[in-house]
């Protein structure tokens, strides 16, 4: 297929197989099976997460092991290297990644880096132990890391409602920031209104097409996580916000392939997400907030208030595109908390005077 005929989705997949062979090429020859077995089982962005996982791996049984493995390049390893590498090769491999030096940069993990690393490990000793290609599975042996809960942040009402006023009047922007903020005013009131207004991915909103979007119905299509497509209803907000860009949008001449993206960048063509990121926290950060906002916190901030709306985790999971809705409840369930305090705040044990005379 000609790259100028993929639509956005398509073209996505491309670039992510083309950085997966580029990564393969760093790592074992044998590593290729892995990937082309788990083809059904995991997405091009999980398998590109987990090829960087790998390099990082390879890279320190070869450079900070014994004498067992640097003498052979990683690219030469046979699959028998797994059966040579042992549990407490991989439980020093997990306290080096606390802190390691490389190529002159500094990297660190906390307990979730780590917990993600020894998952994909886990995930590629499998592979190769349950079809019987390697004897022993030291990464089976090796505890996940325990995660400590970690406090979810969003933005309060009148964050909201202040983030809002500042998109449409633009106040508190540097000069140099007002100079580009007539001609993107509408399109990024219209991309935080539907972040906070659905819930909905930076991934899916840069995928978003005007063909998508139903007005009539107030709904639109997007491309879920795993690739799979999904329906998401928004609200009167939302659907006046898209109305009112879609007729600006409608006179901008996008370039070649771009025609049918919905928000457009400076260049008139499909925005990145990296741009989207930047664009959320170019105004977030004049917030009067010690908050750091970034559009996965908008998500956040959109599933709090309708849990807080509904009390239905279930509808929450479903306009989130959870697949598992006890992901939703670890998240949102502690919300029930507001729920409780006001409970027991209008609960007693015995009525004053006052209550029974308002009774009478």
């Amino acid at each position: 297929m000609d790259p100028k005929n993929m639509n956005y989705h398509e073209s996505i997949k491309a670039s992510n197989i083309l950085k997966l062979r580029e990564l393969q090429a760093k790592l074992p020859a044998f590593t290729k099976d892995y990937f082309i077995g788990r083809n059904d089982t995991i997405s091009s962005r999980t398998k590109i997460a987990y090829a960087y996982d790998l390099i990082v791996f390879f890279e320190y049984i070869h450079d900070n092991t014994d004498d067992r493995f640097s003498g052979t390049p990683i690219t030469s390893y046979k699959v028998d290297v797994l059966d040579e590498i042992t549990r407490n090769d991989i439980l020093y491999y997990m306290e080096y990644l606390s802190y390691y030096e490389k190529d002159g940069k500094v990297y660190t993990n906390d307990e979730r880096g780590k917990a993600r690393k020894l998952a994909s490990l886990k995930s590629f000793y499998q592979y190769y132990f349950v079809n019987e290609i390697i004897k022993t599975n030291p990464a089976a042996l090796v505890p996940m890391p325990k995660l400590h809960e970690k406090e979810i942040i969003r933005l309060d009402i009148n964050e909201v409602v202040d983030l809002l006023d500042l998109v449409e009047n633009g106040a508190k922007l540097t000069k140099g920031e007002k100079r580009f903020f007539d001609k993107n005013a509408t399109r990024d009131f219209t991309i935080l209104t539907v972040m906070l207004g659905t819930g909905i991915r930076v991934s899916e909103c840069v995928g978003l097409n005007i063909s998508d979007v139903d007005l009539e119905d107030f709904r639109f299509k997007v491309r879920r996580k795993g690739g799979k497509e999904g329906i998401i209803y928004f609200g009167d907000e939302v659907c006046d916000a898209l109305a009112n860009y879609l007729e600006l949008r409608n006179s901008i001449i996008a370039l070649e392939g771009h025609e049918d993206a919905l928000f457009l960048s400076m260049q008139n063509k499909r925005m990145s997400v990296r741009a989207m990121e930047n664009m959320v926290g170019k105004y977030t950060s004049k917030l009067s907030t010690l908050k750091h906002i970034t559009p996965h916190k908008l998500r956040s901030t959109f599933g709090t208030n309708l849990y807080r709306e509904t009390n239905d985790i279930y509808l929450v999971a479903d306009f989130l595109g959870h697949k598992d809705v006890n992901t939703t409840r670890k998240h949102y369930a502690s919300i029930s908390d507001d729920t409780r305090r006001n409970a027991i705040r209008n609960f007693k044990l015995r009525e004053n005077d006052d209550d029974e005379n308002n009774k009478s």
